[in-house]
């Protein structure tokens, strides 16, 4: 299979930035807050999270130790304890991905990667000359990975298993048990387990929630995370990777070196902030009854047309991955040119499966569609979304 050289999700979304009168339900970040909205949700009587009497210089350079501390909390588990030397701050979780790829594969390795997936995180290795397999996900699965098939994509050179959890764009998450069996087999060959997972720790069922893959007491794991995505700023460009591997944190750090001193000071201000006992719960519940909320009305959406969409109801992130079919034919959309018309007839954003994730060739119908942002926003888009599958039959 041909992967693309470029970024079609994010070419497509570029495409219509801008756009007058546009309802985004492409977008996955959860519904944005505002410092004034943050503070607002903290349980402590405070000035907010800058400190406007700081020197704006460089700052330290892999983090301040506050950020990187509640980040360490976020990475372990009862059988992992991570501490801020094992946190590097980046900025935003797509240079925290590309720095674990630029720094642990090269042209003599081989990478197995699950599928669909955020395309950079296959994409990148084959730009520094690694070859990737796909661990393809399927429909009848739940798209969770499924632990027979990855024993299949292993070759003599293998050295690292990527993960997506909650997956983007379909939603899935990866149960403990299944986590638990890729970690063992990874564990009993030496290959590097690492898990993207911006869109944690925003579950839906927040009691069935899987650990952390840095949680499962074997070293050789990284995980990278954000503010952006479950804990809507997206504007402050944090994110992290975190690992209990001392030589793999450290070489990520020396290919920092090459693109990062450091993370903007007020922006470490203001993740640290949100990530404290007094802010983080109550924005983390908001988010969580923002997704219950909103994936109801997707949930409602798809069986109200159900001759006409499918899907496999997600279980956390903020996005749902649905296929459309024409009514008469019952064939999958051509979803690009689908969703071409969407925008320019309804004035909504979606993203095509297809072109933006399958390659050109895979996952031919699909759409993704993000939810959880303002509840009047989904409202008003999938009404006009229903009006037109009405008017369009054929489509």
């Amino acid at each position: 299979m041909a992967h693309p050289s470029t970024f079609p999700a994010e070419q497509w979304l570029a495409r219509w930035r801008g756009t007058p009168g546009l309802l985004n339900l492409a977008v996955t970040y959860a519904c944005p807050i505002s410092i004034d909205d943050l503070i607002s949700l903290s349980t402590e009587d405070d000035d907010g999270p800058v400190i406007t009497s700081s020197k704006l210089g460089y700052g330290s350079i892999n983090g301040s130790s506050e950020l990187r501390q509640s980040v360490a909390k976020l990475a372990s588990g009862q059988e992992t304890r991570l501490t801020e030397d094992d946190v590097i701050i980046t900025q935003g979780a797509i240079s925290a991905n590309f720095l674990v790829l630029y720094a642990l594969l090269g042209p003599t390795d081989h990478a197995i990667c699950v599928y669909p997936v955020y395309t950079q995180l296959y994409s990148v290795p084959e730009t520094f000359g690694s070859q990737v397999s796909f661990w393809q996900l399927k429909e009848e699965n739940g798209f969770i990975p499924d632990v027979q098939d990855l024993n299949e994509l292993f070759q003599r050179n293998t050295k690292m298993i990527i993960l997506n959890n909650p997956n983007n764009p379909t939603g899935a998450v990866i149960p403990e048990a299944v986590l638990r069996d890729i970690v063992e087999i990874a564990k009993a060959r030496g290959v590097i387990v690492f898990s993207d997972e911006v869109y944690r720790p925003l579950f839906h069922e927040p009691e069935n929630a899987p650990p952390p893959i840095t949680t499962f007491g074997y070293t050789r794991t990284l995980a990278s995370g954000s503010m952006s995505k479950s804990l809507s700023l997206p504007g402050i460009r944090i994110g992290w990777v975190a690992s209990p591997d001392k030589e793999l944190i450290a070489a990520c750090s020396r290919r920092r070196n090459y693109t990062t001193i450091s993370v903007s000071q007020v922006d470490d201000q203001i993740a640290t902030y949100a990530l404290s006992p007094a802010v983080q719960p109550a924005l983390l519940q908001r988010n969580i009854g923002l997704a219950r909320r909103n994936r109801r009305l997707v949930a409602a959406f798809v069986a109200r047309h159900a001759d006409r969409c499918r899907w496999v109801c997600p279980g956390g992130g903020t996005m749902a991955w649905i296929q459309f079919r024409g009514a008469a034919s019952g064939r999958p959309v051509d979803d690009e040119a689908f969703c071409t018309r969407v925008v320019d007839e309804c004035k909504v954003l979606l993203v095509p499966g297809s072109h933006s994730f399958g390659c050109g060739e895979d996952f031919a119908g699909y759409v993704r569609l993000a939810y959880v942002c303002d509840t009047a926003v989904v409202e008003e888009g999938l009404a006009r979304l229903s009006k037109y599958l009405e008017e369009h039959l054929q489509d």
